[in-house]
């Protein structure tokens, strides 16, 4: 019963982390405020090509989360990174936290991602 607690709050304490460190790498805006964001930033679609392909957000640039550290060079410090992916789940926050730490400020993920937004998109 006490590893079972000990392991739980390990868990809970991993996450917890996590949720910080991500929080302070960027900032999580819903739909409104992404649309917003969308005119000032660069905005990035981290899914697969493939997926990009079938559907992504009208003006998104295509860096797979796997191609980020070797296309750096395309993303200006000085402009507004916009991030998303399917949901918000670990790519998006490892890109974030990557992105923070290569010295960009000002990053911005879509709440809940391509599934829940309501914008213009481009599909097939």
């Amino acid at each position: 019963m006490e590893i079972l607690l000990v392991v739980s709050v390990a868990i809970l304490a991993w996450m917890g982390f996590n949720y910080w460190r991500l929080r302070r790498a960027a900032k999580l805006v819903d739909n409104a405020e992404f649309a917003e964001l969308i005119r000032q930033g660069q905005l990035i679609d981290l899914r697969d090509s493939a997926e990009f392909h079938r559907k992504h957000i009208l003006g998104a640039r295509n860096i797979p989360s796997t191609q980020l550290k070797t296309s750096l060079a395309a993303l200006r410090k000085d402009k507004p990174i916009l991030l998303y992916e399917n949901s918000r789940g670990q790519k998006v926050s490892n890109a974030a936290i990557f992105l923070k730490k290569q010295g960009y400020k000002d990053i911005y993920i879509l709440s809940y991602g391509l599934d829940s937004w309501d914008g213009k998109v481009k599909t097939r």
